[in-house]
């Protein structure tokens, strides 16, 4: 018996509720820091009427109160057009479309410095409450702004120069040369790949002891100019974009000290245009920086200490594959560095001399997939980390002896998908927490588990957004089948609220499947599912191999040729889909954005025919050698080297095949993705004589932001699938 969709069940979230303020999901705190004397805790949090506008909340630890902190409105009362700069920052740290307070750093335990309307505000914290004052009024946009270590300066971005203020006295002063636009030269900033791809997103670093300033010459004048139409709805701009793409040359990247004592600046090291400055960090007594070669074989991690500035390798990490990059780098009390490396197949913990000795020391167990380094006891003794050494499903903290062996202890409530952030003094945590049945929480916690007050709670109650529609929420069902070589491939099922195993249902597979993703995991899902559920349809998601927290030999397959082995995991998941008896065969649509619009394309231009009733790709890879070079030669290698697997692995050879109904989406402002890859699909597409639906958002980039146009592309999507998936004897042809 078949069953159609439903599109007025009784407990099925309503569409015009989806994407409007409140968020459904509730209050989430973001951003969440101790403050230096680990007595407040400090997080953005949502306003009620404006989700999307973020204010600056306190957590008072003694008491267990909290309060709002700043008023974004009363900082910023009316919208600041950003610059472009900050524009692509914010769309490279994926929160474009926020605003209000989007970061703010501590200084000393009563300073807060609030970057906002392109000016910086100090908060001071008085016993009368906060007091705020702005630091900088220039028509410039500053951005990228912190206090120094021992808050002395506010430091900032402006113009592609870093400048400082000192605070006590207000004088300003640039810490670099100016920046030359006629050269495409700029200083402290970070390029394009580095933001987007290694996730460094700023270009200059403090010492300790604020006598030194680590900071960046950028040049981009051998990059490719790749003009892109910024199209919105009542103009166009030309935006001539330094674009590297897979190849091509990158930018070249120094690295240089200023002095700030001795009044002069000298350059420690020049990437050249076949590597990457991926970090830099200060110890106590070194600057240690690490480098990337252009093949991302090997990652030297460099150390340089004063005048003249000597550089050598005392640690490097080679795979003959590619090296994956991390953020965990910590000196430890005995002057040992702590670093996490993936040698044998999984990301784990080691400590080094920094002397470059040889004494590698392995911390945590080597067969299990660590995430991140969290912190390390006062004295060294403890490290604790976030992993999955209990199940892929659920990202947890543990804890392990630094100076001994023994199994790692996990803190953290099993059940649950977590992010820790732990104090200054290491005796209790800040944890972030969700489940299927519980959207986020944050709670402070004593660093044994034990709860000592929420933060926000965010209970389920009767007063909450999501409270009118609880009754169709639906939970996942996970389970796991074998890929092609044998390995575990999570899978989740997402049935509807009315669900009857005596009919059968339409499918919509929701997919990734690019690396460095996971989507299959113990937490509080997309309420997009949900919708999609109380709609009547199955909502399925499979993470293929190549994709996140599996290791290695998880993730290898990809090498030199996508859209292949992770093609193949995908149908494996249809075969199995078509096994199950509440499926209808026939109404199968897959669809996906970015990564998972050009795994929608690949999958369904490979499939046999009629495996698919539908297919909807939005922002897509189309050609890997438009795509940018630090992600895609990563996998691919150059299209010069490898130039067999760019034609396997791209979407327009394929292009003729199509035989599924498709609707293709893109933001006309892209600069990640950009246009032109959906726009050579459609004309190969037109060319074939293929037909195919088309919706593009004008001055949107990667992602569609805002309520209005989010719903506006939930309306298409569904409007789309229904058409198709309605029975199967009423799939229009192609």
């Amino acid at each position: 018996m078949e069953t159609d969709i439903v599109t007025d069940a009784p407990t099925s979230l309503p569409l015009e509720r989806l994407y409007a303020s409140p968020s459904l999901s509730g209050p989430t705190a973001r951003m969440v820091k101790y403050s230096p004397d680990g007595t407040r805790v400090t997080f953005l949090k949502s306003r009620a009427d404006e989700q999307n506008r973020f204010d600056l909340w306190q957590y008072d630890v003694a008491t267990g109160k909290q309060s709002m902190l700043v008023d974004s409105r009363l900082l910023e009362p009316e919208p600041v057009e950003l610059s472009e700069e900050e524009k692509a920052l914010r769309e490279r740290k994926r929160i474009s479309g926020s605003a209000g307070i989007t970061d703010y750093s501590w200084g000393a335990a009563d300073t807060i410095l609030v970057p906002l309307g392109g000016d910086l505000h100090l908060i001071t914290l008085t016993n009368s409450g906060p007091v705020a004052k702005q630091l900088t009024h220039s028509d410039a946009f500053e951005y990228d702004a912190r206090i120094s270590p021992r808050g002395t300066f506010v430091s900032f971005v402006r113009d592609g120069a870093v400048y400082a203020i000192e605070v006590t006295t207000g004088k300003e002063t640039r810490l670099t040369p100016e920046a030359d636009p006629s050269r495409a030269v700029s200083y402290g900033v970070a390029e394009f790949v580095a933001q987007e791809e290694m996730k460094r997103f700023t270009g200059y670093w403090w010492s300790p002891d604020e006598r030194y300033v680590a900071f960046t010459e950028v040049d981009e004048s051998e990059v490719d100019i790749i003009p892109r139409f910024d199209i919105e709805a009542e103009k166009v701009t030309v935006i001539e974009q330094r674009y590297p793409r897979a190849g091509r040359p990158n930018a070249r990247v120094s690295l240089y000290v200023n002095d700030l004592k001795k009044e002069r600046t000298d350059r420690i090291f020049e990437t050249g245009p076949d590597a990457y400055l991926a970090r830099v960090y200060w110890t106590s007594s070194s600057l240690w920086f690490l480098t990337v070669n252009r093949d991302q074989t090997e990652i030297r991690y460099n150390r340089t200490d004063s005048r003249p500035w000597r550089v050598w390798s005392p640690y490097k990490e080679h795979n003959d594959k590619w090296v994956n990059l991390s953020k965990d780098f910590r000196e430890l009390p005995d002057g040992r560095i702590l670093l996490t490396v993936e040698d044998g197949g999984m990301r784990h913990a080691i400590t080094i001399s920094p002397e470059g000795h040889g004494d590698t020391k392995v911390i945590t167990p080597p067969d299990q997939v660590l995430d991140s380094i969290e912190a390390v006891s006062p004295d060294g003794e403890t490290l604790y980390y976030t992993g999955y050494a209990d199940t892929v499903l659920e990202r947890q903290l543990y804890s392990v002896p630094i100076g001994q062996s023994g199994p790692p202890d996990r803190i953290t409530e099993a059940g649950k998908f977590w992010d820790i952030k732990i104090s200054p003094d290491g005796q209790s945590y800040v944890g972030t927490s969700s489940s299927p049945t519980q959207p986020t929480q944050t709670g402070l916690y004593h660093i044994n588990g034990k709860l000592i007050g929420w933060i926000e709670e965010n209970a389920l109650g009767e007063d909450h957004p999501y409270a009118p529609y609880l009754a169709g929420h639906v939970v996942p069902e996970f389970g796991t089948l074998k890929a092609e070589d044998g390995q575990d491939l999570y899978y989740s099922v997402l049935k509807p609220p009315t669900f009857d195993p005596g009919q059968t249902y339409p499918v919509i597979i929701e997919v990734y499947g690019g690396p460095h993703v996971q989507t299959v995991k113990r937490a509080w899902g997309s309420l997009s599912d949900q919708f999609l559920a109380g709609q009547g349809y199955i909502v399925f998601r499979l993470d293929n191999r190549g994709s996140d927290n599996r290791g290695r030999k998880f993730e290898d397959v990809i090498y030199h040729r996508t859209g292949g082995p992770e093609v193949r995991d995908q149908l494996a998941g249809v075969s199995w889909l078509k096994a199950q008896p509440y499926v209808d065969a026939n109404r199968i649509a897959i669809q996906g954005g970015s990564y998972g619009g050009y795994m929608t394309l690949m999958t369904i231009l490979q499939a046999p025919e009629d495996t698919f009733a539908a297919a909807v790709s939005s922002a897509p890879v189309t050609d890997w050698s438009l795509y940018d070079t630090f992600y895609t030669e990563r996998y691919m290698g150059t299209p010069e080297d490898n130039p067999d697997g760019y034609a396997a692995s791209g979407v327009l050879p394929y292009a003729g095949n199509l035989n599924t109904p498709l609707l293709l989406i893109h933001g006309m402002a892209d600069d990640n993705v950009t246009f032109d890859n959906s726009t050579r699909l459609m004309a190969i597409l037109q060319q074939e004589e293929k037909l195919f639906e088309l919706m593009t958002y004008p001055g949107q980039r990667h992602g569609i932001r805002g309520e209005a146009l989010q719903t506006h592309q939930m309306m298409t999507r569904l409007d789309f699938l229904d058409r198709h998936l309605s029975a199967p004897d009423n799939i229009p042809e192609n």
